[in-house]
C-alpha cells in the first residue's frame, strides 16, 4: 500500500484485457510509488479513466465487444479530456506507417514483452520524478 506521498504520487491507468499483463505492470508501477487503476476494455478504461482521472494511461490495443473499437485515448478526446496515453501491445505493425498516433492521443509506444523498468523511467521521466517511494524503501521489492 502506497500511504503519505501526498500530491506527489501520479496515477496511472491501465488497460489491458490480459489480467497477468496488468499485475507486472501494476507491481512494478506501484513498487516505484505510482498508484494504479485497472480496466480490462476501452469502454471500462473510459469509465475509470473518467472517475479517477489518471495522469497517464498504459493500454493494449483491443477491440471491445461493446462495438466501438476506438481507443481509450481515442474516447476520452472527443470528451475533451487529454490525459497522455501509451500503447503496450504485441501489434507493432498495425502501429507504423499508416497513422498518426498523435491524432489519437498517443504519446509513445512500448512493445511487449514489456520491460517495466523501461515503462516506469518513462513515466518519472514524463512528470519529472526520480523516485516517488518514501526513503530507505526499496524500489524494486
Amino acid at each position: 500500500m502506497n500511504i503519505g506521498l501526498g500530491k506527489a504520487r501520479r496515477t496511472i491507468l491501465l488497460v489491458d484485457p490480459d489480467a497477468h499483463a496488468r499485475a507486472i505492470l501494476r507491481r512494478a508501477l506501484e513498487a516505484a510509488g505510482f498508484s494504479v487503476g485497472e480496466a480490462c476494455s476501452n469502454h471500462e478504461g473510459e469509465r475509470t479513466a473518467l472517475r479517477i482521472r489518471p495522469d497517464a494511461i498504459l493500454a493494449e490495443l483491443v477491440a471491445d465487444t461493446e462495438g466501438d473499437d476506438r481507443m481509450v485515448s481515442e474516447r476520452l478526446i472527443t470528451k475533451k479530456i487529454e490525459i497522455p496515453c501509451y500503447i503496450v501491445s504485441t501489434a507493432s505493425d498495425a502501429l507504423m506507417g499508416s497513422i498518426g498516433l498523435d491524432e489519437l492521443g498517443i504519446a509513445g509506444v512500448f512493445l511487449k514483452p514489456i520491460e517495466a523498468d523501461v515503462i516506469v523511467r518513462t513515466l518519472e521521466a514524463r512528470f519529472s520524478v526520480s523516485a516517488l517511494t518514501p526513503a530507505g524503501a526499496d524500489r524494486h521489492a
